[in-house]
């Protein structure tokens, strides 16, 4: 295979791009498996010199992303292909537009074909999702954040596509924030218990969930960084923002959907965390048609 700079000048923080193409394609190919490690049908169909030009396109009006990540599926299988790259990640296109250009060997791109198109199709429905959420918000000040609710192993990529799509990434990880929810208040015995532990702990941001008003005030009195929010209706936050008075930021969060977010939103708060754009995010419909040349 191509080395990283050979496949793609693309790079996410903490995303081994190297590593996931030969991991995903290892794994459609059945490497280490008996009888595996190759493509049969391309093989034994396809001439080992034939070349094939290839148009990958959208059937959808979507928020593009992963194009880059496709385009190194393609160089691990041949590093001289040549790759035209025909939008940027983030551009919405109507149905119909032209993505990708691709001219190289055909066994090549059909190998890779499948690999490509699952990531550009996953990673375009959760931007374009993010996006249809950040468009309902409206004019207000909120940002919309992701959650953990991520596909495991993805979610450096999934994160990636919410960035893509306009929204902001929550926590990475159970590593970069405290989020302390109603298991871990049970144990503590009570949300400003919980606070000071973690903050004893030497965690700097301690983000605290509050699912009733008479929580707020010991979760602020006792250092909560930010309060999230449960399961409120747009009328509650209201007077939860007003009861907090700016001494944390604010997030909303549990059961957000596109027709209530505008409300919600306008409630507030500082942040609306939404499960569905990683979780359920429909695949955008993209497709890769090819030419024998």
């Amino acid at each position: 295979m191509a080395s990283p700079a050979a496949m793609t000048d693309f790079s996410i923080p903490g995303f081994d791009l190297e590593a996931f193409v030969a991991a995903t394609l290892a794994e459609d190919l059945g490497q280490g498996l008996p009888g595996g490690g190759h493509d049969v049908t391309s093989e034994s169909v396809i001439p080992a010199d034939a070349r094939f030009a290839g148009v990958m396109d959208s059937r959808d009006a979507i928020t593009v992303c992963g194009l880059p990540i496709a385009a190194a599926f393609f160089r691990a299988l041949d590093p001289t292909m040549e790759i035209e790259v025909l939008v940027a990640e983030g551009a919405r296109v109507e149905p119909g537009s032209a993505l990708m250009r691709l001219t190289g060997s055909a066994r090549a791109m059909l190998t890779a074909e499948r690999s490509a198109l699952n990531t550009v199709q996953h990673l375009s429905g959760v931007a374009t999702l993010t996006r249809q959420y950040v468009d309902a918000m409206g004019e207000t000040s909120a940002k919309l954040l992701d959650t953990r609710k991520t596909i495991p192993g993805l979610r450096h990529l999934e994160k990636y596509a919410v960035r893509t799509g306009g929204g902001v990434n929550h926590r990475m990880g159970l590593w970069d924030a405290a989020m302390i929810k109603d298991n871990h208040v049970l144990v503590a015995g009570g949300v400003a218990e919980a606070v000071r532990r973690a903050l004893a702990a030497g965690v700097r941001e301690v983000i605290c969930e509050v699912d009733h008003i008479d929580q707020i005030e010991p979760a602020l009195q006792a250092g909560a960084t930010r309060l999230l929010l449960d399961n409120m209706g747009p009328d509650t936050l209201r007077e939860a923002v007003a009861l907090v008075a700016g001494r944390a930021p604010c997030e909303a969060s549990g059961g957000v959907r596109l027709e209530t977010i505008g409300a919600i939103a306008a409630s507030g708060v500082d942040y609306v965390s939404v499960g569905r754009l990683t979780q359920s995010a429909p695949a955008a419909d993209i497709g890769l048609d090819f030419t024998p040349i």
